[in-house]
């Protein structure tokens, strides 16, 4: 029997942990990444890399044998380079058994704070999340007319090893921002990585999933925590309205909406054990492997 493959579009932070666990598992690891030197890098982990920078044409012969396929390239305003550049060759391709593509929970816009699952309106309001949004109708758009067995991951906050609170208080760049109320979404990279395996698992093409952890928090509150864990002294609180003077237009986006996401589905359908069910969870593990 031919070994599963897989084919990342972007083998980035969240790719990667899905692309080392298959590989431990013996599966054919390939895809995407931007520069030589990172393909270099992915080559001698036994993957097989191909620059693509979303401009220049990409090949066909890339993902021959592959039969699952995720995408984790984020769109711009030109649209998604990977349906642009890989849409007909996808829908051409009929022994492909899982497509998976990297949304974000930012596509639901602002709630105010309410609790929305799966089935609420995609409202995007910052542009960021606008461009996801028509990426998500293109991807569903794909699967409708090929046949292609697309599913889409709605991505909370990513954090983990080199890139959580924990390393914000470390490099002192912790802040502590005051706007009670206004609550986020976060999910551990290695969660991330369970919940595809587990699609991958039990395919269910045109479905969609939020994936996030059990408890939505403040961001003072986790800063406040992962100094706790730290032994040092939190930063000082600063209201929200001085701080958003001195935030990069991205960065205030971030702020713009408030929701609490559900991920009750990749619990009842997919039979998703989170590893890490809170941010204490979290911190707490990558705390102690430091």
């Amino acid at each position: 029997m031919e070994p599963r493959s897989l084919f990342c579009f972007g083998l980035g932070y969240s790719a990667m942990r899905l692309a080392n666990r298959l590989l431990a598992d013996g599966w054919r690891v390939s895809g995407t990444c931007r520069d030589a030197e990172q393909a270099a890098a992915l080559r001698t982990q036994g993957i097989e890399a191909h620059r693509f920078d979303g401009e220049t044409p990409g090949e066909s012969a890339w993902l021959e044998g592959a039969t699952h396929i995720l995408s984790s390239v984020p769109p711009s305003a030109a649209g998604d380079p990977i349906l642009a550049g890989f849409g007909d060759i996808l829908a051409a391709r009929n022994d492909v058994t899982w497509v998976g593509y990297l949304s974000t929970t930012g596509v639901y816009g602002n709630t105010d704070g309410a609790w929305i699952d799966e089935t609420a309106s995609v409202n995007a309001n910052v542009p960021r999340s606008q461009h996801r949004a028509e990426a998500e109708r293109g991807w569903l758009a794909l699967h409708e007319q090929s046949g292609l067995p697309v599913h889409l991951f709605r991505l909370a906050g990513i954090y983990g090893p080199g890139r959580s609170p924990l390393d914000n208080v470390r490099a002192g760049k912790a802040r502590r921002i005051d706007k009670p109320g206004h609550q986020f979404s976060r999910i551990h990279v290695e969660d991330i990585a369970t919940v595809l395996m587990a699609s991958m698992a039990r395919p269910n093409p045109g479905a969609v999933y939020n994936v996030c952890d059990d408890e939505p928090m403040e961001p003072a509150i986790v800063t406040t925590f992962a100094c706790e864990l730290l032994g040092v002294e939190p930063p000082p609180m600063t209201p929200f309205a001085e701080a958003a003077k001195n935030m990069t237009p991205m960065g205030l986006s971030f702020w713009e909406d408030n929701r609490r996401v559900r991920n009750d589905r990749i619990k009842d359908e997919l039979g998703v054990e989170l590893a890490y069910p809170t941010y204490r969870e979290g911190l707490r593990a990558l705390a102690a492997e430091a």
